[in-house]
């Protein structure tokens, strides 16, 4: 089976955008810049695994931006990019297994459409490289001291964008060969080492924040990306329950919290986005969590649970609708949800793929009545409002 691994190049100093941070972290919608082009591969089918290399003196912005989603430790880029890009790549080829295909994408790039990432790795199963770019479609004009000096004929010319997609092993061989060559990106490292690369029509909504106006660009791309509420509103209702066994650890809400047990199901018994998960299927009129993944198959024995919650989100999509709020209430005397609530809230709205402020998560204790008073296990309650179109 192959896999394939999105390299997240965030190394830049963003000098060119000024201000007290680099692009990569400028805020976007609520989130950091690089949090929403992180998130455009974690989420995709094609993606195994997301690699991000900074620069070491970022560590802080990074672990701010990147809050609530599961990464594997940055890699320390170097003084160029494409020094930046063959430190990456090292990392990836310490991996076990190594990965046969690679996508290079630049963190200042946060509305790449899964269509575009589609598209360019399955080129990658008949050339080397692909590329996304898109046609010049403008009059080109060459200056001379702030003069027109010429026109550029545009036919054939290609604006270059990412990700650039490459066959590991190639591109890795291709960037110590020409380590110390400067050049602008990793196509040119491809062709300069005889390698074919593909052109694979991306989107020009695929930009890169360069400057304040790009910023703004890009927030009203994302806002007008948000359909208007459809008038078929709904709202589901779920609950679910767990017992504690011997452990260490529970899982709620997509979270790990220490604990002096674990909670006993067959997968990871996330209370939170079993809860969760119910509600979204029961506000689609789509049965429980049972009949999807039933609990007498093997292969869901200690899935994550994020797994569940995709699925459910998935089904929301396919129908043209849109999450507008979810809402957990986790019931327990213990542990205390409090100091990882942020941490929750953040990790189910990268899964519910919205705003941070559309999703709530409580706690309460039943004063010490029943079995969660007795701290024998937990339970949550979840309220999920969704919006399909209207018919």
């Amino acid at each position: 089976m192959t896999s394939c691994v999105a390299l997240i190049v965030a190394a830049g100093s963003g000098e060119r955008f000024g201000g007290d941070r680099p692009k990569q972290y400028q805020d976007l919608g609520g989130r950091a810049v690089l949090h929403h082009t992180v998130g455009a591969f974690l989420r995709h089918a094609y993606v195994d695994a997301v690699q991000v290399v900074i620069q070491p003196g970022h560590r802080e912005l990074y672990d701010a931006a990147i809050a609530g989603l599961d990464l594997p430790e940055p890699v320390a880029g170097g003084a160029t990019r494409q020094e930046s890009v063959r430190l990456g790549l090292e990392r990836l080829a310490a991996r076990d297994p190594v990965p046969d295909f690679v996508l290079i994408h630049d963190a200042a790039r946060p509305l790449v459409s899964g269509a575009t990432v589609q598209a360019v790795r399955d080129r990658l199963d008949e050339v080397p490289a692909a590329i996304a770019a898109v046609p010049v479609t403008d009059t080109l004009k060459r200056g001379t001291g702030g003069l027109v000096s010429g026109t550029v004929e545009r036919a054939g010319l290609w604006r270059a964008q990412t990700p650039q997609g490459f066959r590991f092993g190639e591109i890795l061989r291709a960037h110590r060969e020409l380590a110390g060559a400067e050049l602008t990106d990793d196509a040119a490292v491809a062709e300069r080492a005889g390698l074919d690369v593909a052109l694979v029509e991306g989107n020009v909504e695929n930009l890169k924040v360069t400057n304040r106006d790009d910023l703004a660009q890009a927030a009203m791309l994302m806002n007008a990306s948000i359909p208007s509420p459809p008038q078929d509103v709904r709202i589901g209702m779920g609950y679910d329950v767990h017992r504690f066994s011997a452990g260490d650890h529970v899982v709620l809400c997509g979270i790990k919290v220490p604990h002096e047990a674990r909670l006993e199901g067959h997968s990871d018994a996330d209370v939170g986005l079993h809860a969760l998960t119910d509600a979204i299927l029961g506000a689609l009129a789509a049965g429980d969590i049972g009949s999807h993944f039933p609990p007498s198959d093997p292969q869901w024995r200690g899935a994550d649970s994020a797994l569940f919650l995709r699925h459910a989100v998935g089904m929301v999509r396919e129908r043209g609708g849109v999450i507008a709020h979810a809402d957990v209430t986790l019931i327990c005397e213990r542990p205390k949800i409090g100091p990882h609530r942020e941490a929750m809230v953040a990790r189910m709205a990268e899964l519910l793929e919205i705003a941070p402020d559309r999703v709530s998560v409580k706690a309460t204790t039943t004063e010490r009545l029943g079995f969660t008073g007795r701290g024998e296990g937990i339970a949550a309650q979840a309220v999920a409002t969704i919006c399909l179109p209207g018919t």
